[in-house]
């Protein structure tokens, strides 16, 4: 079976990158950086690619950043900690930068389908 061909399904809605745009990187899941993640650590993540400028920086405060993704402080250390550790992020209060994915981590296993990482991400937003 071919896969489906790829339009464009809305017009008047097509992308453009503004000024200030920021993505996250095919090979956090392809690489398999989320699968070394925890929750948090993930969100945290996601939170300061979507709020980056072009060259990863951002400087909310820790107690706004902890507002906006409803954790508390001692998670948001851990998270920052973790991902410092990892080499995703750089940090010096109150400056955070998203670093490069370069170079990816060791695979610790096989193949993992978008599908299945999705579904990865759902049940784990579910657990309290």
């Amino acid at each position: 079976m071919a896969p489906p061909v790829k339009r464009i399904l809305d017009p008047r809605r097509v992308r453009t990158i503004p000024a200030g745009f920021s993505w996250i990187d095919r090979r956090f899941l392809r690489d398999g950086w989320i699968d070394k993640l925890e929750r948090h650590e993930i969100l945290l993540y996601f939170f300061l690619v979507a709020v980056a400028d072009q060259h990863g920086l951002s400087y909310y405060s820790d107690p706004r950043v902890c507002g906006l993704l409803k954790i508390t402080r001692t998670v948001l250390d851990q998270a920052r900690d973790r991902l410092v550790g990892l080499g995703l992020l750089a940090f010096e209060a109150p400056i955070y930068q998203v670093l490069t994915l370069d170079p990816p981590p060791p695979r610790t296993g096989g193949m993992i389908s978008i599908r299945d990482v999705l579904r990865q991400i759902v049940h784990n937003c579910r657990e309290p």
